[in-house]
């Protein structure tokens, strides 16, 4: 078989995927020598030079597999281990990567992947990357640093540029080569520059997105923005005519002639596209004029010295706690020379009370002391004026109702005829002689 000459040398071209050169193998010695190289190659060489160019998507694949041979026990030729693996990626010094630069690894069995779109500003500087490997089964860690040398690109940037979001990709899966090869051929026959490059790519959660149910195997979606040299072709163009705009408002599907050229593999959200016009763009930088409300530039933040000169606290804290309980104690003699030394005694009191004043109150409260006496005691006679004295018929004195014994709590409030013991009935005989006597004196 043919495989490139630095599988043998170990040459870290290997990371950009830069060949120099063929060798032919035979098959027999093919799985036993790669596996060996491999494994020296990953203990000798451990930094990787790459060499993106800005303004251009960038993208680096930290293979599980190449980690592996860096755990002991290493593996034999043609053992396959699947340890779980995770990465950690950080700028050398710093406790995290740069700002352009992104990661993502979604179990630890999948491989990492860094990718970004570098900036103009890092050109010509190195930007090492430090690659920490955690081997989950064993707790080993293996380090390599990736060198990102960036280089300046032609046509830097692109003048034409458009954002798609793809609703059924996930961004790792964008990522993958023949993946985002196959977008750009799509987006080449439907644009036909002479340039096409893919810019970058954002996972729809870093755009305030949500994350997608487990269900009918949904998708987070990406954004992809790629530039271009010529201007929009009319396809593209289509999403700004008033009726797409009108149905996108509707939360309706534009009607877009190009779409089924992307339809057999991507489906795009039309009325998420942008499209950007650079050499239109009109700067919009105005010089600051400092005035009221604009502090003046103080320049870099300058913490002081260390040869600072010790200050004594001792005075401070007297003025501190001394005066306010000195003022606290003077306050207190005043208030119990009041309550305790200026009291006068109820002898002095009654001395300069007049004597009809002193009278008056004795008398409220021997009248209070016997009502008070009087309340113990319930049973006590009725009223004469609450019974009846003579007989409704006879006219003669009655006794009481009650007796002095008599449980008055038992009495009802008022008393019917039935409850009257010496009510007297008057006979109905006597009734009608008592009318004949005056029928015959009224005839007389």
């Amino acid at each position: 078989m043919l495989l490139p000459w630095w599988w043998e040398l170990g040459d870290p071209c290997a990371w950009t995927g830069q060949g120099r050169g063929t060798r032919r193998m035979s098959p027999a010695t093919t799985g036993t020598f790669l596996l060996t190289v491999y494994t020296i190659f990953s203990k000798v060489n451990s930094d990787r030079n790459v060499y993106p160019s800005a303004g251009v998507l960038f993208v680096h694949v930290l293979e599980r597999e190449y980690f592996k041979g860096e755990f002991p026990p290493y593996p034999k030729p043609g053992e396959i281990s699947n340890d779980p693996i995770t990465f950690n990626t950080n700028l050398m010094g710093y406790p995290d990567r740069p700002g352009w630069l992104r990661y993502i690894q979604r179990t630890p069995y999948s491989d990492g992947v860094l990718y970004g779109s570098p900036t103009a500003e890092n050109v010509g500087k190195p930007t090492i990357i430090e690659i920490t490997a955690y081997n989950r089964r064993t707790f080993e860690t293996a380090r390599h640093n990736l060198i990102i040398n960036i280089m300046s690109a032609e046509d830097f940037p692109l003048p034409y540029q458009a954002e798609f979001f793809i609703k059924n990709m996930n961004v790792e899966e964008m990522l993958a080569s023949e993946v985002l090869g196959d977008f750009l051929g799509a987006v080449k026959n439907v644009w036909q520059p002479e340039r096409l490059n893919a810019i970058n790519i954002t996972s729809a959660l870093d755009r305030g997105g949500r994350v997608p149910l487990p269900i009918n195997d949904m998708k987070e979606g990406v954004y992809v923005m790629v530039g271009a040299d010529v201007p929009f072709s009319s396809c593209l163009r289509e999403v700004e005519n008033p009726q797409n705009q009108l149905r996108c408002s509707q939360e309706m599907e534009p009607v877009i002639t190009c779409d089924k050229k992307f339809r057999t593999q991507f489906y795009i959200d039309w009325c998420k596209i942008s499209l950007v016009d650079k050499t239109k763009q009109v700067s919009t930088y105005q010089e600051v004029i400092r005035g009221e409300g604009i502090l003046p530039d103080g320049g870099e933040y300058k913490p002081p010295s260390d040869s600072l000169k010790s200050r004594d606290y001792y005075t401070d804290f007297l003025i501190t706690l001394a005066v306010p309980s000195a003022v606290a104690l003077v306050l207190f003699l005043i208030l119990a020379y009041i309550m305790c030394c200026r009291r006068e005694g109820v002898e002095k009191r009654n001395m300069q009370t007049p004597d009809i004043q002193l009278v008056h109150h004795s008398a409220i409260q021997k009248s209070t002391k016997e009502l008070r006496d009087m309340s113990k005691n319930r049973e006590i006679a009725w009223p004469l004026s609450t019974l009846p004295v003579f007989h409704p018929v006879t006219g003669e004195i009655i006794p009481p109702l009650h007796t002095d014994s008599y449980d008055s709590t038992n009495m009802p409030l008022m008393q019917t005829q039935q409850n009257l013991p010496h009510q007297t009935q008057i006979p109905q005989q006597q009734t009608t002689e008592l009318s004949s006597l005056l029928l015959l004196l009224s005839g007389i």
